[in-house]
């Protein structure tokens, strides 16, 4: 195992036996395997020196990250099967458990002798998806050179292991290509000059080299300039950067790349091109981690997909605190210092503190540089016990020593594993805003709680990936039902210390990780007071302004303002709400003015409740009446393996989960003289079309936002940019005014609030 796998201390202290006593472990079919193939291969283990006593076990581990096919035991015919058997026929009791070794390598397969005993030399066989009536073991579904199971044997039957030596790796590559990817910034000034960027996923999203090199035409649609006619891929190359493509006037530009045949693979982004602009838009995930903690791959693998793969222009890595060893912090903040390289690609220093939800709940933390200490929740997986004294054992205690000193830390609060609970602690000054979309799902209650609180908070999605894919983390085979989010920052230039501006001004928006351009702001009518900081802060910086946009906290004598947002997407605009705080003050439907026609979107969205366990599982049917489904194509169904069917001219059939996020189906109908019928696990809708408009209909099921949605749509939308002027009155205290949109390619996205707060 190289030396970046070496990820933590999770083995006892003192070892049972030497681990030259443990054993050997062989694999007969080591791949490579593709990303989500199903393949079949058998790992023997030998007993060593010892054997292994009655009631002594072996455990068979691989990493939380990894979605692999999850093994049963019963039927041989089906999918994931296992089979285990011991050479001289000792009774074994073996089941696969989530969690029954020490993380990261979590995910067990646990096998007992429960009658006799093993001696040196004798085998335990454990054979997976290798009866040829079965489809195989499905492999995991993104991309990793060094996946390996960790086997632990107990050999005298004390329930203490070590670890066999010598296990094979089993290399997991990426497929063919499946779906293409071009990324350009989302707004540029005259004169600017940009790149394009390009990559082939494979169809669980993993970047390949398995395509066609091109040549591809590139052809511009708007004003931009030097944009060569063709490109070409280099050799196993598994992305494309052309740079010095310039802005020569204000516009929409959108580049289209076409293979030799002058059919279109794949469109870029809408870039809004600009005569002038004061702050520029660049994109990060700022919270996500790699194999060191409990991701996949090392962190220099992930500094390389984040800049090289996924097009960031701004990274962080956000390993859990307990699992960050000295050594790997030192290593860490090396990484961010070497790859920091302004105008191109800018690196953030921090960690998760991830204390339990009863102590405060998981934070984000984020150092302007990498001399300022680690402040863990506890040392529960490192050793090293030297620096515990900084330990902070609630978030209460990690804000006291956080601050006062605000100038160097920001904080977010989030919901992974743990979801912060903010109004158990909180601090104005470094807790800057709160995460509402991951990989993890949506999660708007937590903006809720801030605003219910009275907490000036910003927005922000990231992908808190664990697949080593920062910026572009799909869901794969897992109970993870959501992309991975992304942040937009509004800054004046590709810097560190502007990064650390727009965290502390909330200058920024969310999305699901689609790129769209989004900007809401207010032109007063007289010069307020603008506030970087809380006012509540001592020390509080501000300026005057007659113009604030999304983050800004303003006071003012204003009783109404003006609102003005801007939203260019490349998909349509089905709706944007406008809020304050968790009010809705208005939805509007920018292609509701088209005639409807015979287009329905079902949607469902919603979880079981805050924590871990939030999936909720709409697996269902739906049954037309009177008029026969003509199209359905998937909203949100992210998990490959989990597709939407049609099971015959009136029924469709799906298997979903939503973890506060949404999923549905676009359906088109032979005819509106008819009747649907939805049922699924979590509760039944049943509609006569006649009934159904634009504005949908809605069944609620309790809990956190569960519901199932209905409504009619234009045969074809009209409107993916829009821009809109509201006058909205002020009331007495806090104004958080605030945009949600949503796509009909299923994204979302979120402004940062502005806050207007009255006269201070």
């Amino acid at each position: 195992m190289s030396s970046e796998q070496s990820f933590t201390n999770w083995m006892p202290e003192v070892a049972p036996v030497d681990a030259s006593d443990a054993g050997t472990v062989g694999i007969d079919n080591c791949g490579p395997f593709v990303a989500g193939s199903y393949q079949r291969f058998t790992l023997t283990y030998t007993a060593g020196r010892y054997g292994i006593d009655d009631t002594g076990s072996l455990k068979i581990c691989y990493r939380f990250a990894s979605d692999m096919g999850r093994p049963q035991f019963s039927d041989p015919t089906a999918a994931n099967w296992v089979g285990v058997v011991a050479s001289n026929g000792a009774v074994l009791d073996f089941r696969f458990d989530q969690k029954q070794n020490t993380r990261p390598w979590d995910r067990t397969i646990y096998i007992k002798v429960v009658a006799g005993y093993m001696r040196e030399g004798d085998t335990i066989t454990v054979r997976f998806g290798t009866d040829e009536r079965g489809a195989g073991m499905r492999m995991q579904t993104f991309v990793d050179p060094e996946f390996c199971f960790h086997v632990l044997v107990d050999p005298i039957a004390t329930y203490t292991y070590v670890e066999v030596p010598g296990v094979p790796l089993l290399p997991i590559v990426p497929g063919a290509a499946h779906k293409w990817n071009a990324v350009i910034p989302t707004s540029r000034a005259r004169g600017d000059v940009f790149a394009l960027s390009i990559r082939a996923d494979d169809i669980w999203g993993n970047p390949t080299a398995d395509c066609p090199p091109g040549p591809f035409r590139l052809k511009g649609n708007g004003p931009v300039a030097a944009l060569p006619d063709e490109v070409r891929f280099q050799p196993g190359a598994k992305a494309l950067r052309i740079e010095g493509l310039k802005v020569n006037a204000p516009g929409l530009i959108i580049i289209d790349v076409l293979d030799p045949g002058g059919q279109k693979v794949v469109s870029s982004n809408t870039l809004v091109a600009k005569d002038e602009l004061s702050l520029r838009p660049y994109w990060g995930d700022l919270h996500a981690q790699s194999g060191e903690t409990i991701g996949s791959g090392s962190a220099l693998d992930y500094m390389v997909f984040g800049r090289d793969y996924a097009f960031l222009d701004m990274i962080g890595h956000q390993g859990n605190d307990f699992q960050i060893t000295p050594q790997f912090w030192s290593r860490l903040n090396s990484l961010m210092r070497e790859w920091n390289a302004p105008g191109r690609f800018v690196t953030l220093p921090g960690y998760e503190w991830s204390g339990n939800t009863a102590l405060g709940g998981d934070r984000n933390v984020f150092y302007k540089d990498e001399s300022l200490p680690i402040r863990r929740s506890s040392h529960a997986l490192v050793a090293d016990r030297s620096d515990v004294e900084t330990d902070c054992w609630d978030a209460r205690a990690l804000f006291s020593a956080l601050g006062p000193d605000f100038s160097q830390t920001v904080v977010w609060a989030h919901c992974g594993g743990r979801y912060a609970d903010i109004a158990y602690a909180h601090d104005h000054a470094l807790e800057r805003s709160v995460e509402i979309h991951s990989s993890w799902g949506t999660f708007e209650w937590l903006a809720a709680d801030a605003f219910q609180h009275g907490y000036r908070v910003g927005i922000v999605g990231n992908s808190d990936g664990h697949k080593g894919r920062p910026g572009s983390e799909p869901p794969g085979a897992s109970l993870f039902g959501a992309l991975g989010g992304l942040t937009c920052y509004w800054m004046k230039e590709l810097t560190r210390d502007c990064l650390f501006d727009a965290l502390q001004s909330r200058h920024h928006y969310a999305t699901t990780g689609s790129r769209v351009h989004l900007m809401v702001d207010v032109r007063l009518d007289d010069s307020a007071t603008v506030w970087t900081d809380d006012p509540r802060v001592a020390g509080a910086r501000s300026h005057t302004s007659d113009v604030v946009m999304m983050g800004d906290i303003v006071s003012c004598s204003a009783s109404s303002v003006a609102l003005h947002a801007t939203i260019v997407a490349d998909s349509a605009i089905l709706c944007v709400e406008v809020r304050r705080g968790s009010e809705i003050l208005e939805t509007i439907r920018p292609n509701g003015k088209l005639p409807m026609g015979g287009r329905y979107r079902i949607e469902w969205s919603g979880a079981e409740y805050r924590g871990r366990a939030r999936q909720t599982v709409w697996d269902g049917t739906l049954k037309v009446e009177g008029a026969e489904i003509v199209g359905a194509n998937p909203i949100n169904f992210l998990n490959p393996d989990r597709p939407l069917k049609q099971v015959s001219r009136t029924e469709l059939s799906w298997s979903s989960i939503t973890t506060g996020n949404y999923a549905g189906i676009d359906l088109v109908l032979s005819g509106d003289d008819a009747a649907i019928k939805i049922e699924t696990a979590v509760g039944e809708l049943a509609v006569s079309l006649a009934d159904v408009g634009h504005e949908p209909t809605i069944r609620k099921f309790g809990k956190l936002a569960r519901e199932l949605r209905i409504s009619r749509q234009p045969d074809e939308y009209a409107v993916t940019a829009t821009e809109l002027r509201r006058d909205i009155d002020l009331v007495a205290g806090d104004n958080p005014l605030w945009l949600r949109a949503s796509f009909a390619d299923g994204h979302q996205a979120w402004s940062s609030p502005i806050y207007f707060i009255g006269q201070q």
